[in-house]
């Protein structure tokens, strides 16, 4: 039955298998925004709270966007399961800290899969995934010019900085000109 399956898609079962693991990352992310979203919203941080939960919503979306892929190429995409992730953080830098250390993560976890991608010679999955390191390069951007604001902005200021973290975008994407 495995082989007839594998006769459906020109997918190889390395890249299958790397695929469905981003889906799960993107989906643990989403978990994560989405505890970040709820430390904020308790500590009175309405603008971040509000960057976190949209940031939840888009982490979501992505891992949708490889779910529906597998499918379309005839593979098959696994529900994931999403472990617990933590409610509580240090600071409100500690909460932008971890933002970060995730999206430096999934970048790596995407430029992981490129690689199977050209040692499986799966031209179609690598285009797939050429779009992710587009949107790797603003996510990244984005979280380390928040944690730059916490060294501008002062301490005593915790609502201007609320306000500023929640307005930072990227707008200096090199693939486009």
């Amino acid at each position: 039955m495995k082989d007839l399956a594998r006769l459906r898609t020109s997918i190889k079962e390395s890249v299958e298998l790397a695929l469905n693991q981003q889906i799960q990352m993107e989906m643990i992310s989403s978990s994560k925004y989405l505890a970040m979203a709820g430390w904020c919203d308790r500590n009175g941080l309405d603008y971040s709270a509000g960057f976190f939960y949209k940031q939840s919503e888009e982490e979501r979306n992505h891992g949708m966007k490889i779910f529906h892929y597998l499918c379309d190429q005839g593979a098959t995409a696994y529900s994931p399961e999403v472990p617990a992730v933590s409610q509580e953080f240090d600071s409100f830098r500690s909460v932008f800290e971890a933002a970060l250390e995730q999206e430096i993560a999934v970048t790596d976890s995407i430029n992981r899969i490129i690689g199977i991608c050209r040692r499986e010679s799966d031209f179609a999955s690598e285009e797939l995934m050429k779009w992710y390191v587009k949107e790797q390069m603003e996510e990244e951007y984005i979280a380390r010019r928040c944690l730059d604001l916490f060294d501008q902005i002062p301490a005593d200021q915790i609502y201007y900085l609320d306000q500023k973290v929640s307005s930072v975008t990227y707008d200096g994407n090199v693939f486009e000109a």
